[in-house]
């Protein structure tokens, strides 16, 4: 007889299976959002996506979710805070008896560059790009959004995360967050208020995952930062009937990859963030090269 072998274990329906997982993403209507709930849908997972428009959220679900071994279901609930939070947990409490997996994902971007000046070598000039420029209600909005919102719904979600841990031998309840190569660059880019948001994300990644493995739970904190990526926020623009966005390739041909992100580049990234039971506290760039090219 030949010796037993663990080949099965390297399947890759074995090694990305979210087959029959539960997992909620914030922002799913659209952008990576929609990304994330396709590439755990598909594959078997049954989704919950939260948004505060239920017309992009239904739409979600009347072209992507048909035909697939997974489910979408959308759920208007807003994020932004506490109270909102807490009734999204009761909601998913109430129907499900535990989650897998926590997709924060919901983020905002200031609602136009600031306007940098040609010449800043001026105390003056430079004073009025850093602060005349600065509107305070649109830094608070930003993080309030992009760091505030997915602390509190980590948070919040721990309880049910940890019942996926304890009802499932070999798997951890695990956080997903979508933080930004915005938030490992040094340059501003022209959105100080964005990037500075984003940086915070990627360290409250890190602490959370820190405070959680102190704690004694089994419960998985990663985060992806995506490059360039299609959608509403990085076009400006509403998405199409899909709800997809778009990108024209030889907009950012000057990254190593040649092109933005796509659909697939993020799917293998969150299968690979939701499976990987040994990986916690890391902040994954999927950029294309970005970082490469311009450095951290």
């Amino acid at each position: 007889m030949s010796p037993a072998t663990n080949k099965d274990d390297f399947r890759i329906t074995e090694l990305f299976n979210v087959q029959g997982k539960t997992a909620l993403v914030t922002g799913g209507g659209s952008g990576i959002g929609l990304m994330a709930t396709q590439a755990l849908a598909v594959n078997g997972a049954k989704v919950y996506i939260v948004g505060r428009t239920k017309e992009k959220l239904d739409q979600v679900v009347k072209v992507h979710g048909q035909g697939i071994s997974g489910q979408i279901i959308p759920i208007v609930a807003d994020v932004s805070n506490k109270a909102g939070i807490q009734q999204l947990y009761s909601q998913i409490e109430s129907a499900e008896p535990h989650l897998d997996i926590l997709v924060n994902n919901a983020g905002i971007a200031p609602s136009n560059k600031e306007k940098v000046p040609e010449d800043k070598a001026h105390g003056e000039t430079l004073k009025k790009y850093l602060l005349d420029e600065a509107r305070v209600d649109e830094w608070t909005a930003i993080y309030t959004t992009n760091v505030v919102s997915p602390y509190l719904m980590s948070s919040a979600f721990l309880p049910l995360l940890e019942r996926a841990t304890e009802c499932t031998p070999g798997w951890s309840g695990t956080i997903i967050n979508i933080t930004s190569i915005s938030g490992l660059v040094r340059v501003s880019q022209g959105h100080f208020s964005y990037n500075t948001s984003k940086g915070a994300f990627v360290h409250l990644t890190r602490m959370l995952a820190t405070e959680i493995a102190n704690s004694g739970l089994k419960i998985r904190v990663n985060a992806i930062a995506p490059g360039v990526f299609p959608s509403e926020m990085t076009t400006k623009e509403e998405s199409g009937p899909d709800q997809k966005s778009y990108i024209p390739k030889d907009r950012y041909g000057w990254t190593p990859a040649e092109r933005p992100g796509n659909d697939r580049d993020m799917a293998t990234a969150v299968l690979f963030a939701a499976s990987c039971q040994y990986l916690n506290g890391q902040n994954i760039p999927v950029d294309g090269g970005y970082l490469v090219a311009v450095g951290q």
